[in-house]
């Protein structure tokens, strides 16, 4: 589904729940996860087919996910991808934005900002304490976005530093995305 945009008479943004039942939504959330995945930023590659296959249906097992679509018109534009975890150190749980896209077409216009909100939304309908990310450091584009949200480093103690992200794969056939 090509992603376009007509400046002069741009539909109005819709931002909706994921719905991974529906045809058009688990569709929609395939091939922007693919979009990303295919940028630099996302792998360079383009998702494996038992990814594609596969993913919906597994992620409809599980009740710690929630996810966000933006919709100009009837386009699918943009995904945001989180999951619930918990923060020991507040006896709270906490939500993890693990995936943030926008498709290229329709960069700059505020439809990142707009599914942020909605996660922060669903993270405080949920009693989370905190929206969680990763960014990678030479995302200058993501990292000011984030900011402008209201994000900042984990750091607990200046003097300590701030927290790094570590990955230690667990299968050799998943040993890069």
């Amino acid at each position: 589904m090509p992603c376009t945009q007509n400046t002069s008479t741009a539909p109005a943004l819709d931002i909706v729940e994921l719905d991974l039942t529906q045809a058009h939504h688990a569709q929609a959330f395939i091939e922007l996860l693919d979009h990303y995945a295919r940028d630099p930023m996302g792998g360079g590659k383009p998702l494996a087919e038992p990814v594609r296959a596969t993913l919906a249906e597994r992620l409809l097992q599980r009740n710690d996910f929630v996810a966000f679509v933006a919709f100009s018109g009837n386009t699918p534009c943009g995904l945001i991808n989180c999951f619930e975890g918990f923060s020991t150190f507040t006896a709270a749980p906490l939500l993890n934005v693990h995936d943030l896209v926008v498709h290229a077409d329709f960069r700059r216009r505020g439809i990142g900002q707009a599914l942020l909100g909605a996660a922060e939304t669903a993270a405080r309908n949920r009693g989370c304490c905190k929206l969680t990310l990763e960014v990678l450091s030479n995302n200058h584009t993501a990292l000011a976005s984030y900011e402008r949200a209201g994000f900042r480093p984990y750091v607990l103690d200046p003097a300590a530093g701030h927290a790094q992200l570590l990955q230690k794969w667990l299968a050799p056939e998943r040993s890069s995305p």
